[in-house]
């Protein structure tokens, strides 16, 4: 056996894993802060330790203390716009911790810690920080084409600054003494593969002794960013009238909870489909949508997973857990819509018409990486 420990071992792989550092420094130098990744998983139940190390410079501190937070803010508003006073991000969740002096009350170094701390150096203070369960996922609303400034949306944000206390009103801090890294709070699909729901409506129209019965099902209940979701359609027309289209779309379904008991909804991916369903007659047939960002860049509001910068992203995950409202920023859901345009027949058959509409929920994230090696940062 290799004298080296498996811990040791174990070690050594996540130093030469972490060869890209995610670095802020201060304006004048005096701290820098480092993390190995800008990515943490909440796993609905519990959300992964957010854990870094401060470089810290104390000949330059003149007795002042160094801090470390993070913060979950909802932002509705770019800070350019700040004015008399009135603020445009308000926070959900913060947490501080005094890295320099130490307290003494420090928990046991990660491996991630470890990692960064042997490329830091003497000057590397660790911190970590341990999200509740119940804050929002990184979600911003995707802006208009002429927006500027920052989207509104929930984001994280870790910063290190230098002040003399932890939270006061009244102390200034100038930019100069502070250097801040975004992170992501995200969410993957379940790994347990449940099946697909149904939904099912049978409508009777007047003059009409029978029905249209409409069913709609999905191959499974999550769908991945990207991937083709199937829809199966069945019909039942007992009635004399004739279906002359199907339409089909995914709908996105945004709550703003922070503010607004209002929901948004917004369709992100809509086919028709030419089918005639003749009088008294049966209908089956499986159809597939793909919900992309990419063909709605222009729809502002529309819900979006967190950015890191202003790379592409993808559609807002679904919201699996919603914990007290206050605390929750942004609520994401969708649902496939199905509609049959059902024409009279005769005479007036193109002019007069009625709509048989079921809707059937949907799960659409993003799957589970295989290692935390998967997770690509732009």
């Amino acid at each position: 056996m290799h004298p080296q420990s498996k811990g040791s071992n174990s070690l050594t792989f996540l130093f030469h894993f972490l060869c890209r550092v995610f670095k802020k420094t201060s304006g004048n130098g005096n701290i820098a802060l480092y993390l190995g990744k800008r990515d943490f998983v909440d796993n609905v139940d519990s959300v992964e330790i957010v854990d870094g190390v401060l470089k810290v410079d104390p000949s330059a501190l003149n007795g002042r203390k160094v801090f470390v937070y993070l913060a979950c803010a909802f932002r509705y508003g770019s800070e350019d716009l700040d004015v008399i006073g009135l603020s445009f991000r308000r926070d959900i969740w913060v947490q501080r911790v005094q890295i320099y002096p130490s307290t003494g009350a420090n928990p046991p170094n990660t491996p991630m810690q470890e990692a960064l701390l042997k490329k830091v150096g003497e000057q590397g203070h660790p911190f970590s920080f341990q999200m509740p369960a119940n804050l929002p996922c990184s979600v911003s609303l995707q802006p208009g084409p002429n927006d500027a400034g920052k989207a509104c949306g929930v984001d994280f944000e870790v910063k290190g600054y230098v002040a003399n206390h932890a939270d006061s009103a009244d102390e200034v801090i100038e930019k100069k003494d502070t250097c801040r890294l975004m992170i992501r709070k995200i969410q993957f699909a379940p790994s347990n593969t449940k099946a697909g729901p149904k939904a099912d409506i049978t409508k009777q129209f007047m003059m009409t002794d029978k029905p249209v019965h409409l069913e709609a099902s999905l191959e499974k209940e999550t769908y991945y960013h990207g991937d083709p979701i199937t829809i199966k359609v069945k019909v039942n027309n007992e009635t004399t009238k004739v279906v002359k289209k199907i339409q089909i779309s995914v709908e996105q379904s945004t709550s703003v909870v922070l503010y607004s008991s209002d929901t948004y909804t917004k369709s992100v991916c809509s086919e028709e489909f030419g089918e005639t369903i003749n009088a008294n007659s049966t209908f089956e047939k499986s159809f597939q949508l793909i919900p992309l960002l990419t063909n709605n860049k222009e729809k502002r509001g529309l819900a979006v997973d967190g950015r890191l910068k202003d790379g592409d992203t993808n559609l807002a995950s679904t919201t699996l857990s919603q914990g007290e409202k206050e605390m929750q920023g942004i609520i994401v859901a969708y649902k496939v819509k199905v509609n049959l345009m059902v024409s009279s027949g005769g005479l007036l058959g193109g002019l007069t018409s009625s709509d048989v509409t079921v809707e059937v929920p949907l799960l659409l994230m993003s799957p589970k990486p295989a290692g935390e090696s998967e997770i690509k940062l732009e």
